[in-house]
């Protein structure tokens, strides 16, 4: 059982700032690998999908959950399906068993009725400069509270995942002289260039 609370200090220092959500990423990624029998993917055992998208609150989220999973961008095996939600289908690459784990919708209701979102955040003020007699209780709360009253844990399910081709072929950008993955080149009359150099 991996236990979310030893991975709290590496995932603020990781993550810069305190604030409710990476906590809860965290936890979420505990209770998915707990879920799953599995340990953290040390290289690409695990696979993340996270329903997370780009302009909007506790994003923060995901970097708990690559934190605690192991599934990283530079692994590339995390990504955003970008629906908005705070949630993550975790795979296990070698059986394809899966889990969907999501934060309770009235804990997540109930902390943006805190002053961290009210009278912080919602007002624009970093996550950074909110003070620790706000903030501190919160992350207690989201690390303290039992599975049951925080999150939803789908029953173990199978997902087909594609197979993982990593390319080590590349060339040196006939134009801009960078290191440019093959698969990514272009022919750009007579030279072979990056994406970049090909659109100029």
């Amino acid at each position: 059982m991996i236990n979310p609370n030893e991975w709290l200090a590496f995932g603020q220092k990781f993550h810069g700032h305190k604030c409710p959500a990476m906590p809860l990423g965290l936890r979420v990624g505990a209770a998915a690998m707990n879920a799953l029998g599995v340990e953290r993917a040390k290289d690409g055992q695990l696979v993340a999908f996270v329903d997370l998208g780009e302009d909007h609150c506790a994003t923060c989220f995901g970097d708990g959950l690559q934190v605690i999973l192991g599934t990283t961008f530079g692994k590339g095996n995390i990504s955003k399906t970008h629906k908005g939600k705070w949630a993550v289908t975790v795979v296990e690459r070698s059986t394809g068993r899966a889990v969907r784990v999501t934060p309770k919708a009235e804990a997540m209701l109930a902390n943006k009725q805190t002053a961290f979102f009210k009278e912080y955040r919602e007002k624009g003020i970093p996550a950074s400069l909110v003070p620790a007699e706000v903030v501190d209780p919160l992350v207690e709360g989201v690390m303290n509270a039992s599975d049951d009253q925080l999150l939803n844990i789908s029953p173990i399910f199978y997902y087909d995942l594609a197979p993982k081709k990593d390319s080590y072929n590349g060339f040196v950008c006939e134009e801009c002289g960078e290191m440019t993955v093959m698969e990514y080149g272009r022919i750009k009359g007579d030279k072979k260039v990056c994406i970049d150099c090909a659109a100029k």
